[in-house]
């Protein structure tokens, strides 16, 4: 039975107890059968693959490789898979050059089928990488399981700091953050933004989340997130944020209810 997170409370009470006992919570749930399964079988095999079609056809590994991006949902989809991963990430055209979503980039980058030099997953170091990756994500996903905004404030400390400290430009690094589903969302939130945000044009809402986040830190730019600081600062906002909006949201719901009892 996979460990199941304590999670105390709600919003920044659930928030500080939760990075309280991190280390211990971690450590016994990579301990649990389930996962621990997933990770020796991992180990034991990714060695053996040669090509993405060698990877994306045996899917426990596909289990851990997705679980390691963020991208369980795609699962079924070996064919998309097997695109993203085969066509690799140097040339311009390739698919995972295309898509919004640069979860899909980083991983045809870190695995390199079809890059020149690559791939890498033989490398040293590469597998606990990404036994790293998969366990930190799905711990998040588990305490989602009690309290999604704690999943989305904990992916937001990992993956601000990643880009924060990627060395990409100002621009490059916003559109990072603005591609990236959970983290998108937690800055919206954060902003106070409304659902309809995001088709606006591209450049109109990469103002706005610099303007927006210039008037809560001083600073527009995503590469102050390498101070850990700053980074709690604005997972404290959004914890503030997501808990008055569902606060809202619930005495709406009350008031609606009472008003049809009439």
């Amino acid at each position: 039975m996979t460990y199941q997170p304590i999670v105390a409370g709600s919003g920044l009470v659930a928030w500080n107890f939760l990075q309280r006992t991190m280390d211990t919570q971690t450590q016994a749930f990579e301990a649990s059968p389930e996962i621990s399964r997933d990770l020796d079988y991992f180990a034991e095999n990714i060695g053996n693959v040669e090509t993405a079609e060698d990877l994306t056809s045996d899917r426990r590994l596909m289990t851990v490789v997705l679980g390691a991006y963020g991208l369980d949902d795609d699962i079924n989809n070996t064919f998309f898979m097997n695109k993203i991963l085969s066509e690799g990430s140097q040339a311009d055209d390739a698919l995972a050059n295309r898509l919004a979503d640069k979860r899909y980039l980083k991983l045809a980058e870190d695995f390199g089928f079809g890059d020149i030099g690559g791939p890498w997953h033989k490398v040293p170091g590469f597998v606990e990488d990404v036994q790293e990756n998969f366990t930190t994500r799905q711990f998040e996903i588990a305490v989602g399981n009690q309290d999604d905004s704690l999943r989305l404030a904990m992916n937001a400390v990992r993956e601000l700091e990643e880009i924060a400290t990627s060395g990409s430009s100002d621009n490059a690094m916003w559109y990072t953050v603005m591609g990236s589903p959970p983290l998108r969302s937690v800055m919206e939130t954060t902003f106070n933004l409304p659902s309809s945000f995001g088709t606006l044009d591209i450049d109109l809402q990469l103002e706005t989340f610099r303007d927006r986040m210039e008037g809560i830190t001083g600073d527009g730019e995503v590469s102050q997130f390498a101070n850990e600081e700053v980074r709690d600062q604005i997972v404290q906002r959004y914890l503030l944020m997501s808990q008055i909006s569902n606060t809202q949201t619930y005495s709406s719901n009350q008031i609606a209810l009472t008003l049809l009892s009439y």
